[in-house]
């Protein structure tokens, strides 16, 4: 005869959210956030059943337990917060809960005027389990109104039992004490805790290179340093370069990508390798090693952190090159495959080849590369093309890193197709780029911040807001307009908890194109700038706003607390970000006409700050300083090009 190899548990767990593909990826918190946990808890019958979530930190051997509560149809709610960083785990347990059952069924045929002596007896076993329980914390109070009901029943003091068996005190006694017979639990999912500034951060880019106060000098460290009072004052804590190794030498390229360089032209710094050094070796025109660990210092003495940007691939007089040519893919005339994305060529790069017979040696030796730089003092990684190298590689590197070094941030630069972009979030990349540089219109802004902030996307993917790259000289900022500009840094800086811009091109307003492409004209990438870092522009008087407000209000310092608001034309956007646990309620309008003036009636998102609609609003805009009081539901807003959003600080009037 078949026996089940089980007990027999009646309840059932069903999508338990969140969760990445059935458990096969964790999803990501920082620390101090919560955890919303959704399940479907059901048995068969009409038996009340209970459930919980345990949670615990992978350092921890004991469970947590935070109970769910019943929302609508078989949905059950649960949540609990997160302090610590690295893993946490969490499960559903769920049972049919006997004793709030027979409580249940005992209030039901009272109302129905039956007599339940005997059902008042029924349940004795049931409180004697509970009361055990009760005894073991040690719990006075609820031990002696226990045993209190359990006299009266045993004792035959029918009316007196009664009320106090269908009490409320009872069913809050059964509730905090189940015994949960029979239970089944979920299987076990994983959340990996990161350091806060995951979750928020603004980032500058700028080429070191480009930092020299003399014109036709090549820019060091130390003119890094000089510049740290300005990156602090308007407001940025991640100050990012492009790589700081030796630039390759064979097929340099230059101005404008030209296929050859001439005398004196500096080439790409992500042609990486030459005769002075590799991935662990510093461009020697850029300073020492104890130059780069004096930058790093002093930018943590202004509250920024200094990202490197780690680009696996390599010139062709990259000493991996002369060491490993097997690292590489040979062709049948003996040469090595350069990079190609046809049409594009990168004659002045040579990719790994992550399939090698020793890949493992290749994997390990990368490995070390990032690991001795940590060891310098970078705590923060910007990643180039991580899409085109394999997924397992990173999820293998990312996971020896964070094994031992749980600070580390690692942000993916792949503008690539979305599931691609999404694998990459989910086996371990801490943010990611997005397509915000791509996203103009209320309608197409409206669509992807919903995607990112709505769906099972913000479980794992952390965007961050680029308005524009060294890469990216988007169609919509090629033509200089400033309203526009300031527009885009606004909605990258209001909109995403994490974001960047490139500099000074981007405040300064460069905007020249490439003809055709969305490149910049005369790119850094290719040439030495010279810049006047100490120049002001509304732009520049804009971020450090912004970036100030950004610090000064917690409501900014996440990306999921948004909420598109009502307003009756296509060319303004509104939206909300709050934070009520700190009475902080913001309303955003936007002006996506560069252009023209746009007028209409926005509607509060009243509900999130808690009062009726209609009720009196002062609303303070932090752009202009003015205040107005709202008396509507829906209040009139105009917005010309000059001043082109309105950043509301709402209270009650």
């Amino acid at each position: 005869m078949f026996i089940p190899d089980f007990r027999p548990s009646r309840a059932v767990i069903a999508a338990v959210r969140p969760s990445i593909d059935c458990g096969r990826y964790f999803i990501k918190r920082t620390q101090g956030e919560t955890v919303d946990l959704y399940a479907a808890v059901f048995a068969d019958g009409h038996d009340v059943v209970q459930a919980e979530v345990l949670y615990r930190h992978e350092s921890e051997r004991e469970w947590r337990i935070a109970r769910l509560v019943h929302t609508v149809n078989d949905d059950w709610f649960g949540q609990f917060v997160v302090e610590k960083q690295r893993f946490y785990e969490y499960k559903v347990r769920a049972w049919v809960d006997y004793a709030l059952n027979w409580q249940q069924g005992l209030i039901k045929k009272v109302q129905d005027g039956q007599h339940v002596e005997v059902e008042l007896h029924d349940g004795l076993p049931l409180l004697k389990d509970v009361l055990k329980l009760i005894q073991e914390v040690n719990d006075q109070d609820n031990y002696k109104q226990l045993t209190l009901i359990l006299d009266a029943i045993e004792n035959g003091h029918y009316l007196n039992s009664l009320s106090l068996a269908t009490s409320t005190a009872l069913k809050e006694i059964l509730t905090q004490y189940p015994t949960r017979k029979n239970s089944v639990e979920s299987q076990t999912f994983k959340i990996w805790v990161d350091r806060p500034k995951a979750g928020f951060s603004s980032w500058y880019e700028f080429f070191p290179r480009s930092a020299s106060p003399t014109k036709g000098r090549h820019g060091t460290f130390k003119d890094c340093e000089a510049l740290l009072p300005r990156i602090a004052d308007l407001g940025f804590d991640v100050l990012y370069f492009p790589p700081i190794h030796p630039i390759g030498e064979i097929n340099r390229k230059g101005k404008n990508n030209a296929v050859t360089s001439k005398p004196g032209e500096p080439g790409s710094p992500w042609a990486i390798g030459s005769r002075f050094g590799g991935h662990d070796a510093i461009h020697p025109e850029l300073g020492t090693l104890e130059d780069y660990k004096n930058l790093i210092a002093k930018a943590k003495e202004f509250g920024i952190e200094i990202a490197m940007d780690l680009a696996f691939q390599c010139a062709p007089d990259h000493p991996y090159v002369k060491e490993h040519p097997d690292w590489f893919v040979i062709k049948s005339d003996g040469s090595i495959q350069y990079a190609e994305n046809p049409p594009k060529k990168y004659q002045d790069i040579y990719p790994f080849n992550f399939e090698c017979d020793d890949w493992q040696g290749l994997w390990q030796e990368l490995l070390r590369v990032v690991l001795y730089w940590i060891d310098q003092g970078v705590t923060i990684f910007r990643v180039d093309n991580p899409h085109t190298k394999p997924f397992r590689f990173w999820e293998w590197l990312i996971g020896q890193v964070h094994r031992d070094h749980p600070d580390i941030i690692f942000l993916s630069e792949a503008f690539t197709r979305p599931k691609i972009m999404h694998e990459l979030a989910k086996l371990g990349f801490t943010q990611s780029y997005t397509y915000f540089c791509w996203r103009n219109s209320k309608a197409e802004l409206t669509e992807y911040l919903t995607e990112l902030t709505t769906t099972e996307q913000r479980e794992f993917f952390r965007p961050n807001f680029w308005p524009n790259t060294p890469d990216i000289n988007p169609w919509n900022l090629q033509s200089g307009n400033e309203s526009l500009r300031m527009v885009r840094l606004f909605l990258a800086a209001t909109l995403s908890s994490n974001y960047g811009i490139y500099g000074p091109v981007y405040e300064y307003g460069i905007h020249e194109p490439y003809p055709g492409k969305e490149e910049y004209l005369n790119s850094e990438k290719y040439e030495i700038y010279h810049w006047d870092w100490s120049k002001e522009t509304r732009l520049t008087v804009l971020i450090r706003l912004i970036n100030q407000i950004r610090k000064s209000y917690t409501a900014f310092q996440t990306t999921y607390n948004l909420q598109f608001c009502p307003v009756n034309d296509d060319q303004l956007l509104a939206y909300y970000k709050g934070n009520p646990d700190k009475g902080e309620h913001f309303l955003m309008v936007v002006n996506l006409d560069p252009f023209n003036t746009r007028q209409g009636m926005v509607r509060p998102p009243f509900e999130k700050i808690g009062l009726s609609p209609g009720t009196p609003l002062l609303m303070k805009d932090f752009i202009t300083g003015n205040t107005w009081t709202w008396y509507s539901e829906y209040n009139y807003v105009a917005l010309n090009p000059n001043v082109p959003f309105h950043l509301f600080k709402i209270t009650r009037a």
